[in-house]
């Protein structure tokens, strides 16, 4: 389990760099671009655009790096693949939501924090014990 928490904070690391990536363009530029509407509403676009883009590289290297050689793929891991970053794209909105939306106004790069820092630790525990079982 040492090597497969290691594998996946590597692994994770280079998906969240790409998660970061999308995100931070997208909620602090987006109205400078597309001017659809100012306030909180950029940074939470961002997180959706994110993880989908990040879902789908995260999918495939978790699938082949992190969690290679254990456990069973079958039909529903993919499933259960979603369903755990269902949860991970839940913490960083209300991550999101609450350091940038009105309770506490803070620039767009305050939820990449706990979005490093707390989401992969408790992700890395579901998907080892519901997806890659």
């Amino acid at each position: 389990m040492v090597v497969q928490l290691f594998r996946f904070g590597v692994t994770g690391l280079a998906v969240t760099v790409f998660y970061s990536a999308v995100y931070w363009p997208i909620a602090t530029y987006g109205n400078r671009v597309l001017h659809l509407g100012e306030g909180a509403v950029w940074p939470l676009i961002g997180v959706v655009i994110a993880f989908v883009a990040a879902t789908a590289v995260g999918n495939v290297a978790h699938s082949r790096i992190s969690f290679r050689g254990h456990g069973t793929r079958d039909a529903t891991t993919a499933h259960r693949f979603f369903a755990v970053q269902l949860f991970g794209f839940g913490l960083n909105a209300a991550f999101t939501w609450l350091l940038t939306g009105p309770l506490l106004h803070g620039p767009t790069w305050w939820p990449l924090v706990p979005a490093v820092a707390v989401t992969p630790l408790i992700t890395f525990f579901l998907h080892r014990y519901l997806v890659f079982r």
